[in-house]
Parts: C-alpha cells; sequence; structure tokens
C-alpha cells in the first residue's frame, strides 16, 4: 500500500521513548494513528483492492479502532502456552467424556477435523493473561489484516514493529491454509471447488464486510463462493446445493451451534450424511466453546484425572478464572458474592445475555437462574487511551487469539466501553496487536 502520511511527529516519539512499560505505552502512545483522516484512507485503500464498497468506513464506524494495542512479547509467548495446554487437555478422553455429559447429540458426531479457527479470548490480568473464554466461528480475522495494514501505511514509523504473531499478508494465507485443512482432513486429496459462507439474513449481521473479504480470498484462489441464508441451502442427491450450485464446503458464521432450529435442517443433514464439509462444526463448540467447559480446565483434580503434566496443570491453573456453573444449590452464595463475578449463559456468544455481577438487578437474576448459566470470578480488563474522544479517553481491551489445532495465527484487540465488547464507542473497534520489533526499542518491557 502506498504511504499515506509522514513521519511520526517528534512530540509523540518523545513520549513513546520515555515510556517504561507497555502498560505506559497503552496509556500515552497515540503516533500510529494521530491522522485519522490518513487511517481513513488506508482503510478505504484496502477495501476496494478487495473489491468492497469504501463506504463501508463510513457504514460502519466503529469497527475500527483508531490507535492499535501493545501487547508484550512475554505476554504473548504466555497465551500461547495456555492455548496449548488447552489442547493437551481437550485431547485427553476423560475431558471429551466429561464434556459429552451436558453435549447435545449432534455435537457427537465427528467429521474426522478439528472444526475451523477457534477464539481465545483473554484480558491481561495484574498475575498475567487470563483466558475468559473460546469461541468457535470468532469474527474479526481478515478484518484485523485490514486494520493491521492501514495503521501500516499510515504512519511511517511502523515499520519498526511487528504485528503478532505474523503480518498481515502472510496471516490471510495462513486463515486460507486452514480451511484447505479443514477440507483435506475430510475430503483427502478432492478438489475444493465451492464454499458457501452462512449465516442467518447475511447481508444484515454487521460483521457482514468480513464475508465479502472471505469471499475475496476464496475466489483469488478459483473457488466459486456464495453467502447465504442456511433456509436458502437444499439437500438433494447426496449433495447439498445453493441454488444451481453445488456446495462442497460451508463456512459455518450460524450461532446455533447445535444446528438444531428447524430453518438448519437441510445443512444438519447434510452435514450428518458426509455430504458437505462444515467448518467450524457442533463438535468443535462442544469441546472448546461451551462455557461450562471452563468449570473443569480451573479444577485441580478433574486436571490431574486427565493425566496432563504438572506444567500444564499449572498453566491452566494461572490462566483461568475460577468457573462454576450455577445450580440450586449455590446460586444463593453466587447472589451474596456477585460483585466478584460475570454471568455467562452455558452456550451464549458475543457477550449475549452476559452479565456483570455488580450490573444484575434482582429481576435479571431471577431470569438467569431460569437457565443454565456459569459464574467466572471478575477479571479486570486491559486499558489502552484513546486521544481525541471528548466523553471518554479510555476504553476497555480484550486481546483475542485466533487459533488453529493450537497455533495461534493472529493475535488482536477489541477495543471498547461498557461491560462487553459492542462495536459502539467511538474509536473502539478491531485494532492490531503489536509486538516484538517494537519491544526491541524498549527491552526493559521484555519480561
Amino acid at each position: 500500500m502506498t504511504e499515506v502520511a509522514g513521519p511520526i511527529p517528534e512530540s509523540c516519539t518523545v513520549s513513546c521513548q520515555a515510556a517504561t512499560s507497555i502498560e505506559t505505552l497503552n496509556r500515552t502512545c497515540h503516533c500510529l494513528s494521530l491522522d485519522d483522516e490518513a487511517l481513513r484512507r488506508g482503510l478505504e485503500a484496502d477495501l476496494g483492492a478487495r473489491g468492497m464498497s469504501r463506504a463501508m468506513v463510513e457504514t460502519h464506524p466503529h469497527l475500527f479502532a483508531s490507535v492499535p494495542m501493545f501487547v508484550s512479547r512475554q505476554h504473548v509467548e504466555r497465551m500461547a502456552q495456555v492455548i496449548g495446554a488447552v489442547e493437551a487437555v481437550v485431547a485427553t478422553s476423560h475431558f471429551r467424556r466429561a464434556v459429552l455429559a451436558w453435549s447435545p447429540e449432534t455435537a457427537r458426531y465427528d467429521p474426522g477435523s478439528p472444526g475451523g479457527l477457534l477464539g481465545y479470548d483473554f484480558h491481561l490480568g495484574f498475575t498475567g493473561p487470563q483466558l475468559i473464554e473460546i469461541n468457535t466461528n470468532p469474527g474479526g480475522a481478515l478484518l484485523n489484516t485490514v486494520v493491521g495494514r492501514a495503521h501500516r501505511s499510515c504512519c511511517a514509523g511502523v515499520a519498526g514493529l511487528a504485528m503478532a504473531p505474523m503480518e498481515a499478508d502472510a496471516i490471510e494465507e495462513a486463515l486460507f491454509t486452514v480451511f484447505m485443512t479443514e477440507w483435506r482432513l475430510q475430503r483427502k486429496d478432492a478438489p475444493l471447488r465451492s464454499v458457501a459462507i452462512v449465516d442467518e439474513a447475511p447481508e444484515q449481521q454487521y460483521l457482514y464486510p468480513e464475508f465479502l473479504l472471505y469471499r475475496h480470498l476464496f475466489s483469488r484462489h478459483g473457488i466459486e463462493v456464495s453467502i447465504c441464508d442456511p433456509r436458502e441451502l437444499i439437500r438433494k442427491d447426496t449433495q447439498l446445493w445453493h441454488g444451481s450450485r453445488p456446495i462442497d464446503f460451508v463456512y459455518n458464521r450460524l450461532t446455533d451451534f447445535a444446528l438444531e432450529q428447524p430453518a438448519h435442517i437441510e445443512l444438519k443433514l447434510a452435514y450428518h450424511a458426509g455430504d458437505v464439509v462444515v467448518s467450524p462444526h457442533p463438535r468443535a463448540h462442544m469441546l472448546y466453546a461451551d462455557k461450562r467447559n471452563l468449570t473443569l480446565l480451573c479444577d485441580e483434580t478433574f486436571l490431574r484425572e486427565t493425566g496432563v503434566s504438572d506444567e500444564t496443570v499449572a498453566t491452566l491453573l494461572a490462566a483461568i478464572p475460577r468457573t462454576e456453573i450455577m445450580t440450586i444449590s449455590n446460586r444463593d452464595a453466587l447472589w451474596t458474592k456477585r460483585r466478584e463475578l460475570f454471568f455467562k449463559p452455558a452456550t451464549g456468544y458475543g457477550s449475549k445475555a452476559a452479565y456483570r455481577g455488580e450490573k444484575l438487578t434482582k429481576r435479571v437474576w431471577e431470569e438467569i437462574t431460569k437457565s443454565t448459566y456459569v459464574a467466572q470470578a471478575l477479571v479486570v480488563p486491559s486499558e489502552r487511551h484513546v486521544a481525541g474522544i471528548e466523553s471518554a479517553t479510555t476504553l476497555k481491551a480484550d486481546v483475542r487469539n485466533f487459533a488453529y489445532a493450537g497455533v495461534v495465527k493472529l493475535v488482536a484487540a477489541r477495543l471498547y466501553q461498557g461491560q462487553t465488547t459492542n462495536f459502539r464507542t467511538p474509536g473502539g473497534g478491531f485494532a492490531p496487536v503489536f509486538t516484538e520489533k517494537f519491544l526491541a526499542k524498549f527491552p526493559e518491557m521484555d519480561g
């Protein structure tokens, strides 16, 4: 991309050089996006090059953050270790038998692949990264490559930084390789000819721009792509069809993780019959994303029963906030200490129906006790200062690791205000994470 802005202003450079920790940088450094117009032009150019409307920057004003997030190499490596520890436990038969206790029948079918990209969401607490949840079909991977390139292009000083763990162009190919791995594990050497990106009313989804980016990525590799509602899919002749196009692979962005809704019956039947490759699939959600799984991953007795190493046990106990399933027997105690807890629906997604305990009213409490919820020890999120916002200058930050089969492909942040991420905050949205080369200039931060 063409450089669209000049060098870092001297005053800001001095401010960054005075920083003595990564937290200081997140409070004081605004070098990378001082020129909002330059950032906007960079985003528009990148989106336009991928066949998307440049007006997307205007229609989604809080999708892309105005500043990046700084995360130390030590924290990046620690998050990767936690993800590896989770994988070690999930691979055990003891863990898999345990999660079957709360899994729907659909999730018990094993199609033969891990099930696509996962999102591991962390808060960077005082004791190190804390894993607050794991998600299947995590949004934002390709969108973060766009914003990462835009931040690079709007400031010459970014040349000294590195995205974590690899640069944007490499990330796109790494994500494509994830899909091809899912395909080959189920279809061996058969050619992948067509993909359907499936979600409810896809054009109305806030992350629809990412669907367009994935369409561009697949098309660049010679694969035909449909973006469609699951109601448009028909199963016939041992094949799933969208109109007159046979579908080989469904990139599943549905939040009906077990494919239980009547509108998804054609997709469910095709998936169980092996007529189509689906990723992420219900089994992946069962193994990783059901919030009840966290109660096992922070239980020392259970972890030792799995047979994993002492190091794996120690890693998980240090990194996963205490989580327990809410029951009739413990709910009074949980209400008493609610200010120290965060409550999440067991099969929830996207922070929907999740509540910080101190914000709970008695009415809402009575409602959630009728559903299956987990209570998790509250971990205060990191913060990032954003210049130029009159109403508030400090935003909260979640750090998401996009990983496949235990290997991290991308680390990115989401900046926001409120209880949970919402893409409604001025200056907030997806933010690239920079580390490594930048830290070489500040050796006191490393470790």
